[in-house]
């Protein structure tokens, strides 16, 4: 199987927020180019891809102009209401990474793109001095499970893979208070080691760890 793989008229979501492989998306949707898409996507099981704006914001205003970052992340809707006629609440999980080539604004606003899929992170053990980045987020993880009234009010989700460095990374970069400008840097970054080694260093000069 090859490990790049291509979609056609991939919809997209430019956000104000960066999306992570395995991380959670919470959107209150009202938008209409967005309800149609949501709901075509909910309904075929499909993904959409999740974009980091770096120009324009998130709501559609006459004559604004939106730019958004090359590499975004695919998002699968998890859960889906309709509370009333023109909004939706999704969370959606982040998976694969990918890479925009060509990309199209429809006429009612929507972007739709052809993208390559990014390989995912490999899989490479948290080494002895990294550990303490680990166990801190562990201690998080614990906090906020205990403030949660439910598992899908945890902005994290599992299966929690503290050994992992990609997975540990990521969710640092979520938690973390950092720019979007540096977050999607981080994102973007082959190397799950250095993405850790980079958070641990940030974590270091914040005393969080």
């Amino acid at each position: 199987m090859p490990s790049v793989l291509t979609l056609q008229s991939l919809p997209l979501f430019p956000l104000g927020a960066v999306l992570f492989p395995g991380g959670v998306l919470a959107l209150r949707i009202f938008e209409v180019r967005y309800l149609d898409m949501i709901g075509r996507c909910h309904k075929a099981g499909a993904p959409f891809g999740a974009v980091s704006l770096t120009q324009g914001g998130e709501v559609q205003r006459p004559g604004g102009t939106e730019a958004f970052a090359n590499v975004g992340t695919l998002a699968t809707i998890s859960d889906y209401e309709a509370p009333r006629p023109g909004l939706m609440v999704i969370r959606a999980s982040g998976s694969q990474r990918f890479r925009i080539t060509s990309r199209d604004r429809l006429r009612h606003g929507l972007w739709v793109a052809d993208v390559e899929r990014l390989p995912a992170d490999m899989a490479v053990p948290v080494p002895g001095d990294l550990k303490g980045t680990a166990l801190a987020l562990g201690k998080v993880i614990e906090s906020l499970q205990q403030k949660a009234a439910a598992p899908g009010q945890m902005p994290l989700q599992g299966p929690w893979q503290l050994d992992d460095c990609g997975w540990v990374a990521n969710r640092w970069c979520e938690l973390l208070p950092l720019s979007g400008q540096l977050k999607q840097r981080l994102m973007e970054l082959d190397n799950p080691l250095v993405r850790l080694e980079l958070v641990s260093d940030v974590l270091t000069r914040t005393g969080i760890a």
